[in-house]
């Protein structure tokens, strides 16, 4: 018979990931996580396919190529996040229930501050950014009212990534999937009827995308304010633990600078492809959309691995969270592995998915079997980074990854398309470049740094009950 311990667990729906079968609790935790990203990945495919369908090529090229400028807050954001969730877990591995409280409402009230700063900040710089990145001039209409729509309902998506966040933390990774469901299923009936029922363009699938945001960041609310868990949230109880928050900052600004600081870069590189014109966009377009969905198993055992270290090592085994990290890059790259296959085989049929003009299949074919194989480089850093994380680690990341992603990636699009040769295989191939650096570097760093060396969990506190 289970104890009231675990049968209180269940209830609640948190997973102790400090005992049991390593693959097990990593493949239950990432499956849920992988489900509701590949849901998310659906609707944004969605937004994108129902443009390129049935608005305009140049439609389908603005909405296509806002993924960087978008990304360049959230991750931001996101950074931040991952920062409390990271406290969060160690706190949860090492049975401080009270410790936890007040992560949770401090990471909170962070989301709702940070959420109206950066949609000021997203919509203020709107006009700057579409003319930094060199944006046709019969796209600039579509790309301006996508991105105002955008931003002035980004604080729906901040809450629904901070209180999944909070979730996962401590295991919990069902309850996030549930409603990236529901959000998809809305994401998709409303993207259709604005569309083609109301025939609102582009302004359509941006309030489609706005408004089923929001209904995830309220189903999180509900849930966080209604469970039995640790994580349970009260009005009353909101507030920042200043001890606390400097925790979550130090843990999240340097994730933060880094995702937001590479996202801009990725604004550098799309300004190399927009040269091409906007048969390339839109092939790049598709690249990008088949290139999100080979990240998910990665990513998602990412972030699997980020909360497994948090929790080992917030309860002082090292040796298992090691091992934990190389059995989810085993199976990040098995997944991947497998993935590559009908992408390799079936890139044009993915391409024309997307948009059927001839010169944007043949584009986004050439792009998808040139880039594919170099995903399995990814595997490594994606894993080896997240696992730093999850010790309380996240300088080291940052500077890789920035080193890699922006500066090295950088100097190489600069030299390749004003010496070299300006062509879109050779600008392409920034990506796998930054990606083989990076996985060299973090592995080093991986297997020659203490991993519990930054742990945030403070020695003689260790052991309350949960």
């Amino acid at each position: 018979m289970a104890s009231e311990a675990v049968r209180q667990r269940r209830i609640r729906r948190d997973v102790d990931m400090t005992q049991g079968s390593i693959f097990k609790l990593l493949l239950h935790f990432a499956l849920p996580l992988l489900a509701g990203n590949l849901f998310q990945q659906l609707y944004n495919m969605v937004d994108t396919w129902v443009v390129g369908n049935y608005v305009s090529n140049e439609a389908y090229s603005a909405v296509g190529t806002m993924g960087p400028i978008i990304n360049m807050l959230i991750g931001f954001f996101s950074g931040f996040a991952s920062g409390a969730g990271v406290v969060i877990s160690q706190y949860y591995g090492a049975g401080m229930p009270e410790r936890v409280r007040k992560a949770v409402h401090t990471a909170l009230v962070l989301t709702f501050v940070l959420g109206l700063a950066l949609t000021g900040v997203g919509l203020a710089m709107i006009p700057t950014v579409l003319g930094f990145i060199k944006m046709p001039a019969e796209a600039m209409n579509d790309a301006t009212t996508y991105l105002a729509v955008y931003f002035a309902g980004l604080l729906g998506l901040l809450v629904y990534n901070m209180g999944a966040g909070i979730l996962r933390a401590v295991g919990d990774s069902r309850r996030p999937f549930y409603f990236l469901v529901v959000s998809a299923l809305l994401n998709i009936a409303l993207d259709l009827l604005f569309v083609i029922n109301f025939r609102m363009g582009v302004a359509g699938v941006a309030w489609a995308t706005v408004i089923a945001q929001a209904v995830s960041a309220v189903l999180v609310l509900l849930t966080l304010m209604r469970t039995e868990s640790v994580v349970q949230v009260k009005l009353r109880w909101l507030g920042v633990d200043w001890a606390i928050l400097r925790k979550i900052v130090t843990l999240g600004f340097p994730a933060a600078i880094q995702l937001s600081v590479t996202a801009f870069s990725n604004i550098f590189v799309q300004s190399y492809i927009n040269f091409f014109g906007t048969d390339c966009m839109s092939g790049w377009t598709t690249y990008a959309k088949v290139d999100q969905l080979m990240f998910l198993p990665m990513q998602s055992l990412s972030l699997a691995t980020t909360t497994f270290v948090g929790q080992n090592l917030g309860s002082g085994n090292v040796k298992r969270a090691r091992k934990g990290v190389t059995t989810a890059l085993c199976m990040s790259l098995g997944c991947t592995g497998l993935l590559l296959i009908p992408v390799m085989i079936f890139a044009p049929q993915l391409t024309a998915f997307f948009n059927s003009k001839p010169e944007v299949i043949e584009y986004g074919t050439m792009l998808l079997r040139l880039l594919s194989p170099f995903y399995l480089l990814c595997c490594f850093n994606q894993v080896y980074s997240s696992a730093q994380r999850g010790g309380g680690n996240s300088r080291a990341p940052m500077f890789i990854m920035l080193g890699s992603f922006v500066l090295f990636r950088q100097i190489y699009l600069y030299v390749m398309a004003n010496y070299i040769c300006n062509e879109i295989v050779p600008i392409a191939m920034a990506y796998p470049a930054g990606w083989l650096l990076c996985s060299l570097i973090n592995a080093i760093y991986y297997y020659t740094t203490p991993l519990d060396r930054h742990v945030v969990v403070e020695p003689g506190h260790k052991g309350e009950t949960k």
